[in-house]
């Protein structure tokens, strides 16, 4: 059997595409493989949200072809997007595909040989929009539900390179999870680049497609992973409150900490509007696990701007923080505005870094006594085995029993750093219910 390989660089929206590319390879023969193994043919699905994941990226091919020049590389995603020449230039690769041409490939892999120069598919037009999912674990899937972005927040390239905001129905997504479910995923996570604005060409919300996923039989558990602040409504939040699939787990972009610079870089909220989303979080979910993207250093930002900034985070109760210090990008209005200085940048990175290994602290010792609902996704180490909670703690346990995609109530117990924590399992016949875990906590 010829053997396919892959690598996903940046978001966990790319990780589902390429674990679905990967799937039509298997579908037509292919063993898929490690990416450290050799492999007739590599798929690198690049990112370019910063010129450091651009840099990633090219690294990323390098290695490969370093390493076996024989092997059929294939360059897709959003860096290949707006950076196609760039990619050409390396040596060695085969064929270029962006992120709208990204599932074309599927439509050659029978055909796929070494190239003289390389084969570049790259196109500017938003294509019909399907649904798509990842698998190959048998517990989690990325369940990409929408595509591109309508923002143009001013620091960023993302909509150029992946076009307008799109999605489809609200039935045909459901079909797609159910397919999942199906296969054995118990927790799907939902994906996209601005996944609030689910279905507006259809008239349809996302709050629609949220009561109608929950409904699906088998369906354990859902997340939404990163959601606009002015798209994450009080209906939304109040549902997922009462809702037994629907985790207590949110990432809400903050990017600016203050109302100048969120105003400058056209972002649509202000701190106000951003604290008033996280308190009422906090007051019908107190165990609620909130992550934040911050950037520091855009352009303008002065030292008392970033002062603000701190006070502003360090008043929000955060479980985590996502630090990036500011990245210049081609054809974005913040490029041409005033830069702070690149070694400024980076000390206020490591000063809100640490600021945010603080409150991932103070959120993990505030579970720990505590007993919550955990899916196991595999073993750790010998006799141990790993999974998370509903609000998103790693825990690890001592069993000599099989747990993979098994739901078990376990209590916490002791901190081991980072943002891990070891437990003890307290139901043995694995059957969660909101009753056993109101039951343990009264």
């Amino acid at each position: 059997m010829p053997k396919v390989a892959y690598i996903s660089l940046g978001c966990k929206l790319n990780f589902s595409e390429t674990s679905w590319i990967v799937q039509q390879f298997e579908n037509a023969g292919y063993q898929r493989v490690d990416n450290h193994e050799q492999a007739d043919v590599v798929v690198v699905d690049t990112c370019t949200v910063t010129e450091l994941a651009n840099k990633k990226s090219r690294q990323a091919i390098h290695k490969i072809l370093n390493r076996t020049p024989q092997t059929i590389l294939v360059a897709i995603g959003c860096y290949t997007q707006l950076k196609p020449d760039e990619v050409a230039e390396i040596e060695g690769v085969d064929y270029i595909f962006g992120s709208d041409n990204k599932m074309d490939l599927t439509n050659i892999i029978s055909n796929l040989r070494k190239q003289p120069k390389p084969v570049i598919s790259v196109t500017k037009e938003s294509r019909i929009f399907e649904p798509i999912y990842s698998f190959g674990d048998r517990t989690r899937s990325f369940f990409k539900v929408q595509d591109g972005c309508d923002y143009f927040c001013a620091y960023c390239t993302i909509p150029h390179a992946r076009g307008r905001s799109r999605s489809n129905t609200v039935e045909r997504t459901v079909a797609v999870a159910r397919e999942a479910v199906e296969r054995g995923i118990r927790e799907i996570v939902l994906t996209g680049v601005n996944i609030g604005d689910f279905g507006r060409a259809n008239g349809e919300n996302l709050f629609q497609l949220l009561t109608e996923l929950e409904r699906i039989d088998g369906l354990k558990r859902l997340r939404i992973s990163s959601i606009e602040p002015n798209l994450l409504t009080d209906q939304i939040i109040r549902h997922v409150a009462d809702s037994e699939v629907i985790m207590p787990h949110f990432h809400i972009p903050l990017q600016c900490g203050t109302d100048r610079l969120l105003t400058l870089m056209h972002r649509r909220y202000t701190t106000d509007f951003y604290a008033r989303r996280i308190e009422l979080i906090k007051s019908l979910i107190p165990d609620a696990c909130i992550a934040a993207d911050v950037i520091v250093g855009v352009p303008t930002e002065s030292e008392a701007d970033f002062d603000e900034a701190c006070r502003f985070v360090r008043s929000l109760p955060l479980s985590y923080l996502h630090v990036f210090p500011y990245s210049e990008r081609a054809n974005t209005l913040a490029v041409k505005m005033q830069m702070v200085p690149n070694e400024i940048r980076k000390h206020r990175s490591q000063q809100m870094i640490a600021m945010g290994t603080e409150m991932t602290k103070v959120f993990i010792d505030s579970q720990i006594g505590k007993t919550r609902p955990v899916l196991f996704e595999g073993e750790h180490a010998r006799g141990e085995m790993c999974g998370f909670t509903d609000n998103y703690i790693k825990v690890k346990v001592q069993t000599d029993q099989n747990l993979v995609n098994q739901l078990r109530n376990v209590e916490l117990q002791q901190p081991l750093g980072g943002d891990e924590v070891s437990g003890q399992l307290k139901i043995d016949n694995g059957q969660w219910t909101m009753d056993n875990y109101l039951e343990m906590n009264n």
